[in-house]
Formats: C-alpha cells, structure tokens, sequence
C-alpha cells in the first residue's frame, strides 16, 4: 500500500465516473423534455435510417389523402354538374312528351315548348362548357388535356389546355407554327469611334436605363464597352463594337427590353447631346392544333419577354432564339394529347388512377338515334318530330346517368376506400415509428432518477477522494 499526493487516481476515477453520468444525464433530460428517444444519428443511428423511412412514407400518405380528397372534391364537382343536367333533360322530355299531343296543342303552344327546349339545350351546352375544378374544364372533352415539344429547334416551352380558338381539344393532334414574326431587342447606336483606342469627343456623365457612368478626355471606345458590360446586370443592356460605333442592346426580346440613353455631355451619343431610346417589338405567331382555323399567339408585357407568346384562350409557347426568325413556312413543334385525368393517389411512384369524362355538350347528346339527329335539332312541331325527340332525349338521359354512375363507382369504390385504407396504414407507420422515435417517458423517468443518484453519490464520493491525500498529513508529525 502507498500514499501520494501529486496523483489522486481515486479522484481521477471517481471524475471519469461522474462525467459518465453527466453526459447520461444530459441525454436524459433532453429525451424528456423533447419526447424523442432519437435527438441525433449518434443516438440510434440504425434506428435513425429506419424512422427516416417511415416518416417519408407517412408524409406521402398525408399527401396522398390530401389527392385522394381532392379527386373526391373534383367528381363532386362534375357529378353536380351532371345532376342539373339531368334535371333539365327530365324538363325537356316533359316538354316532348306534351308535344306529342298534338289534338290537344294549338301551334303556338308548341312553339312554345319548342323555344323552351331551345334554352334547355343552351343551357346545357353552357353548364359542358363552363364547369370548371379550378382551371380545369371537366366536362367539354378537354380533361386530361397535355401537350409537348416535338421540335426544340423552335420552341423550348409549350401549354395547350382543353380550349384552343374557342373550341374545346376532345381528340390527339399537332402543333404547327405556320408563320412567325420575329420579336427585336431594343437598339441605340453610339456617335461614330474609328478605332476602339479612339477617345471620347466629350468627358462628362451619361446614364443607361437609369445607371450613371463617367467618361474622362483619355475614356477610349474600348474603355466604355468595358464599363457598361460590368454593368450589364443592372442595366440590362450589353454593349458591343461593329468597327465603327459602339451598339447598346437590350438583353431582353421585346417590349419589355428598353435601352434608354440619357447623354446631357455628348460622351457617347449619335447625334451629341440629348436622350435616345428604343423599345424591342414582340414576336407573334400563327398557330394551329390539328387542322383548326390559324390562332394568333402574340406577346406582351404582362409575360416574360416577347419570345413567350400568348393565345386568347391562355395557351403559351415560346420561341427559342432559332425560332425567333421571320418566316411563312409551317413547321410542326409539338404534340396535344387528350387522355384522362390522372390523381396520384398512393404515397409511392406509380400509384395512380384515372378518370374520363367525354364531351357532354347538348351536340353530343342522343345520338344514335337517327341519323344526323342530337339534342341540338329536335324540332316538335310535328307529331313524329316529337316521338322522335322523346327517344333521343331518353339517349341523352342515358348517356348522362352511364357516367353519373361511373363517376359515383370512381369515387365511392376508388377514392373513398383509398382514403380509409390510407388513413389505416398511416395509423399504423406512425405508431411503428413512435415506438422507434419516441421516448418511453415511464422508461426514461426510471432512467432519469437513477442517473440522479448517481450524480449525487458521484459528487459525494468525489469530494471524498480529493480529501483523501490529507491523511498524508498524519505522517509528517
């Protein structure tokens, strides 16, 4: 046995013990008071991998529901929609029905009836038209509508909806740009330089777009080019040397480019002192979607720059810089696809459905009855004219209550039991990655006294051992 005073390995000991417990501790009170078993990867590292998994698919599901619900909302709307439809073919197939008896109608009262039928047909090719889940038309033909680029030579973006030159989009088709009208960059030449080493005629200030810049006797060609391309960011405008003047050009197309040069010194100037601006002109192009009449697409300044150009409908295209160029020749750039409507309803790639709805304008209702006949030229003024437009109502009535029926199927069979499916399996990926995230608060408490006591008889037995060597004492006397 020996005794020393310069190392206490005993209290050296007992301070490892009681850090131990510290930083147990420490870990203890944050598992408490945030309620996470796993605070960092070094905590549970695997454990970690795994509830990163989990809460990834928990939020898919979320947002899967929040689809789910969503394509609920959009049958709703188109099966509303077919239900006030279904309404007024039931009027007009009353109104038939009194045609029909004709030795009882005067022939006023059956144009009566026929007037009547006329705003129900109106209407109901209103309600085809006009219904609408946000932006999207449901019942003209055009829901599922896409488009792509076949020619990025020309056009590296292009948006065609379910509308294009009024008419709704209910069959595949191209693109074709028939005619192009080029857009320009706005443009100010300066006063003519014989050499970029050629100096300015006068020193003074000048602003481009609103920038000041100075020009000294000694400024050359070469030293403004310099000058107003570092700030080309600001400006908008780059500068460049033909050999005989310097060019100021905007760096955007169109109407929205401007180069505004405001010369009170006569530094750089055309004509010397004064103010000289220009403005681009935007790009237009002659546009048809399969064979339809010629839509013009036209820029302005409510987009981005006159090579994005716009229909009346809010189609967009826009022209590439080879694109850009004034032509008559017709070239194909895209493709429209009309499909169905697809709703990601799954957490995962792939878990999609979809659903159609084809054009239900009163034109495409009853047919097949009689040839050339629809609901649009039922005509009661005659005894057989009204037969005929009981049966071609009930055709219509039947064409509406089919796809009432596939639309409630779709939401009842598809996206209601989606949602109750997903909303169990959420249940259940949580509660798996609770039981991994989460703290056992009942375990943790039992942890955290324990840890507590240590800490207390930690500091107790180190205070003991630093008071150790003093027995040392006892041996000097």
């Amino acid at each position: 046995m020996s005794f020393r005073v310069n190392t206490n390995v005993t209290a050296m000991d007992a301070l490892m013990n009681l850090g131990n417990t510290n930083a147990e501790f420490s870990k203890s009170i944050q598992r408490l008071s945030t309620g996470l078993r796993i605070n960092s990867a070094a905590d549970d590292p695997a454990g970690l991998i795994i509830s990163e998994q989990l809460r990834a698919q928990i939020g898919g599901i979320s947002q899967a529901v929040q689809n789910s619900q969503d394509a609920v909302n959009y049958a709703k709307t188109a099966e509303g929609a077919f239900n006030e439809v279904s309404s007024l073919l039931n009027d007009a197939r009353s109104l038939a029905v009194a045609s029909a008896n004709t030795a009882t109608l005067s022939t006023s009262q059956i144009q009566a009836n026929q007037t009547q039928l006329q705003s129900i047909v109106d209407s109901i090719t209103r309600i085809a038209q006009t219904t609408q889940f946000g932006t999207k038309k449901l019942l003209d033909g055009s829901s599922g509508v896409s488009s792509s680029v076949t020619n990025a030579n020309m056009i590296s973006s292009l948006t065609i909806g379910g509308t294009f030159g009024g008419s709704a989009l209910t069959s595949n088709a191209t693109v074709t740009l028939n005619s192009v009208t080029a857009a320009t960059q706005a443009k100010v030449s300066s006063v003519a330089f014989a050499a970029l080493t050629t100096t300015v005629p006068n020193a003074g200030a000048f602003t481009i777009n609103g920038v000041t810049f100075n020009a000294t006797a000694s400024t050359t060609a070469n030293d403004l080019l310099t000058m107003i391309n570092q700030a080309s960011g600001q400006t908008g405008v780059t500068a460049s040397y033909d050999g005989s003047k310097i060019n100021l050009v905007s760096n955007q197309f169109g109407s929205v480019g401007k180069v505004v040069l405001t010369d009170a010194a006569g530094v750089i100037g055309s004509s010397g002192a004064g103010t000289y601006s220009s403005t681009g002109t935007d790009a237009a192009a002659s546009v048809t979607v399969g064979g339809t009449t010629n839509v013009l697409f036209t820029g302005g300044l409510n987009l981005n720059d006159g090579l994005t150009l716009t229909d009346s409908d809010g189609n967009t295209l826009r022209l590439t810089q080879g694109g850009n160029v004034t032509s008559g020749t017709a070239v194909t750039v895209g493709q429209v696809t009309v499909g169905s409507a697809q709703f990601q309803i799954g957490g995962n790639a792939g878990q999609t459905v979809n659903l159609s709805i084809g054009n239900f304008a009163a034109s495409q209702l009853g047919m097949g009855v009689a040839s050339g006949v629809n609901l649009t030229n039922l005509n009661l003024a005659t005894g057989a004219g009204a037969t005929q437009a009981i049966q071609v109502i009930d055709k219509a009535i039947d064409d509406v209550t089919r796809e009432r029926g596939q639309i409630g199927s779709f939401q009842k069979n598809i996206l209601e039991s989606n949602i109750r499916s997903l909303g169990v399996a959420k249940e259940n990926l949580s509660a798996t990655e609770s039981s991994i995230r989460d703290t056992d608060v009942a375990e943790e408490m039992t942890n955290y006294t324990k840890l507590q006591i240590l800490q207390q008889s930690g500091m107790a037995v180190l205070a003991q051992a630093n008071a150790a060597p003093q027995s040392v004492l006892s041996l000097l006397k």
